[in-house]
């Protein structure tokens, strides 16, 4: 009677672990901040400024809609109209000065959520075989991704883009075109910028699961890439899944909530 019991708790523990076996009696222990060690204090400022820098860089996609827009506008339905707000304006509204700030715009966009898509586990992944695994298969293929590949490889692109931007700025580049764009460098710094927020972003990951990995495994804290096992299934792309049988309509809530005033 004793071993069935025994095994019984022993199949519990594994089932709540969601395959990784763990002492009957040890409780999860959610970290509070004062509570968390230096690595993982870190790593969450490092997020903050991956996540202010992401935030930033997302609001490029307006002026990059709007130029589009413009310049399409302009050069489809009103050709001469363009060239003489060039000729009596500003050369700014010249086709090819619009199309180069627009792929400036991309280019600022871009490299500037690499790092906040990464935090918040919303890139690309290919999940045939990731989403299989167990919690710490996942935590040691994350592990192993960010140390061999991820981190040294946008380092050695930080290195080129460095050099790619100081030899612009070194010679003053401008645009191929006679009547493009000036300070080409200006773009070719933020694409490195960029870059080195991408890295800021590996790192911050890499300090949290190297705590997964070698720390208490009893202790819980917010995760950026991984899920805890007993969480599994509540995240999807960074955000927290919503079941809609239990979720209250939003529209009677306000209803009641207008009514209620209004009673008042």
């Amino acid at each position: 009677m004793h071993s069935q019991v025994a095994s019984q708790r022993g199949a519990g523990d594994v089932a709540a672990g969601g395959g990784e076996a763990r002492p009957a009696r040890e409780k999860l222990h959610h970290l509070s901040p004062e509570e968390m060690p230096f690595a993982l204090r870190l790593g969450e400022r490092l997020r903050r400024f991956v996540d202010l820098v992401g935030r930033f860089g997302a609001w490029f996609v307006v002026p990059l809609v709007l130029i589009t827009a413009f310049d399409v506008t302009m050069r489809k339905l009103f050709g001469k109209q363009q060239v003489w707000l060039v000729e009596n304006v500003s050369a700014l509204f010249g086709s090819t000065l619009l199309q180069e700030l627009e792929w400036h715009s991309h280019t600022v966009l871009f490299t500037l959520v690499l790092g906040y898509g990464y935090i918040w586990n919303t890139h690309v992944r290919v999940d045939l075989v990731r989403e299989n695994l167990a919690f710490r298969k996942k935590a040691w293929l994350e592990f192993l991704g960010l140390t061999l590949f991820l981190i040294p490889y946008c380092c050695v692109v930080v290195y080129f883009a460095g050099i790619y931007a100081y030899e612009s700025w070194a010679i003053n580049e401008v645009s191929a075109s006679l009547v493009g764009l000036s300070h080409r460098w200006i773009i070719k710094t933020v694409l490195a910028f960029g870059l080195i927020v991408a890295v800021l972003a590996g790192i911050a990951v890499w300090l949290q699961v190297a705590i997964v990995l070698f720390g208490p495994r009893n202790a819980r804290f917010p995760l950026m890439t991984l899920e805890w096992p007993e969480e599994t299934g509540t995240m999807i792309e960074g955000k927290e899944r919503l079941d809609l049988d239990k979720v209250e309509d939003q529209l009677e809530v306000k209803a009641r909530k207008m009514a209620e005033q209004s009673s008042d």
